[in-house]
């Protein structure tokens, strides 16, 4: 790690840098009485659920309504049937939260058979969208139910109490239960046995991102033929043809696992470094092999563990996920290969903590190099040269403002670079709305 950061300008959190996500001395508990009930459905995988939560817990202190504990979807591609309560300490996260919002488990008896209008909120929406718009539906039914919840609040220009409260119910609140908080600690202890340092690599290359992406490089004419039937079967995945060899060069697929390698390989990773997979499932029949190749010390939640261990979660991905999510965060480097959801919300978690070694590849340039190696056209020396240069220092994670622009989609996402927001300059610290 250290040949790594060499010459990067990658340093610990700057001394200026605090954070700061406490309640302001002016802030007021909810009031007596509420103006009603939020039924809130998170869509989508571990991750992305997690950032819908926090803003709903958000949303509902805008409405000054009651939450009631977050449905988790059942419904996507791994159909993992877990509720809120088996993979968050619901407990804590009522409690974290009491001076913010109430949470309920169930609505209350007189409301239970009331038909609550179901509403999809505009995605990226500010906080009067909610106000002038949502409110008044709200105290007309008492109950509003929120089918879909993922992205619904603006990046930016919400006041600086409503960040905080987002970071706190991210990073004070939702903590994943006793259990797989057991399970991703005893992977942490076995990581530390191989080694004092180890690689936590978000290795997106699942059969549910490559069909939904189109990105087939490397794989079998089965297996891309597999992968585009199931993008044309899945209704809400709106891209069906898709040429995924131009979005490689774009840089808009995830690395493939020899991808990856080489990427780790010309940063200075040598093949003794301890690499742990955070991921599902690697599709293809070559799976991890040309990974293992370079870096024959890497593992995954299945072969570190014993499997009695690991049994218990296997048939739930979403606490698989989560276990990896706690395993990434406390990783002594983080390097993801798709900047998807785990992606973001780890990243912006140590960024938070101030686990400065996040390595967010470039990969266009990436690619180009690889492609340039891999035909001939460059020496494997000019090839890691090119790779290092196009990856310091921002990408090895040394802080910086979050960039915001006119399109939400096109802007640093809140959850994954929570600066400004939620750490500030210590001449700023003090809060205020």
């Amino acid at each position: 790690l250290e040949k790594v950061r060499g010459g990067a300008g990658v340093a610990a959190q700057p001394a200026q840098l605090t954070q700061c996500i406490g309640r302001s001395k002016t802030h007021k508990v909810p009031a007596a009485r509420t103006n009603g009930y939020l039924v809130v459905t998170a869509n989508g995988g571990l991750n992305q659920m997690r950032a819908a939560i926090c803003d709903m817990v958000a949303v509902a202190r805008l409405m000054n309504a009651t939450l009631l504990l977050p449905r988790l979807d059942h419904s996507s591609f791994w159909a993992d049937p877990s509720e809120f309560e088996d993979i968050f300490d619901t407990e804590r996260f009522i409690r974290e939260l009491l001076p913010d919002i109430r949470i309920v488990r169930s609505l209350p008896a007189h409301l239970q058979s009331v038909q609550a209008p179901e509403i999809q909120p505009i995605s990226w929406s500010n906080a009067s969208y909610y106000k002038d718009q949502l409110l008044p539906v709200l105290k007309t039914h008492q109950v509003l139910a929120f089918p879909l919840s993922d992205s619904r609040l603006a990046n930016n220009r919400l006041p600086a109490s409503l960040q905080r409260l987002r970071c706190r119910a991210n990073l004070q609140a939702l903590a994943h239960t006793e259990a797989i908080r057991g399970v991703a600690g005893e992977v942490l202890r076995r990581l530390r046995e191989r080694g004092p340092r180890f690689i936590a690599l978000h290795l997106r290359y699942e059969k549910d991102m490559l069909a939904f992406t189109g990105c087939t490089h490397g794989l079998t004419a089965e297996e891309s033929d597999e992968l585009r039937v199931l993008r044309m079967a899945v209704a809400r995945w709106k891209e069906k043809d898709i040429d995924g060899e131009s979005r490689r060069r774009d840089g808009l697929c995830p690395l493939t696992p020899r991808e990856a390698a080489l990427f780790l390989r010309a940063l200075g990773f040598g093949n003794d470094t301890v690499v742990y997979v955070a991921a599902g499932p690697i599709y293809g029949e070559r799976g991890l092999q040309d990974l293992v190749s370079l870096f024959p010390n890497t593992f995954t939640h299945s072969t570190i563990l014993p499997p009695a261990q690991l049994a218990p979660l296997l048939p739930f991905q979403n606490r698989l996920a989560a276990v990896d999510h706690e395993v990434s965060i406390q990783s002594d480097a983080f390097v993801f290969t798709y900047d998807g959801n785990m992606a973001r919300m780890v990243q912006g978690h140590r960024r938070f903590h101030a686990h400065t070694v996040t390595i967010d590849p470039d990969k266009h340039a990436i690619i180009q190099a690889i492609d340039a190696y891999q035909s001939g056209k460059a020496t494997w020396d000019g090839t890691s040269e090119a790779i290092r240069k196009a990856h310091r220092p921002y990408r090895l994670g040394m802080p910086r403002a979050r960039r915001m622009g006119e399109n939400p989609k096109l802007e640093d996402y809140f959850f994954a670079n929570p600066y400004p927001g939620c750490m500030c300059r210590q001449s700023q610290s003090t809060i205020s709305h």
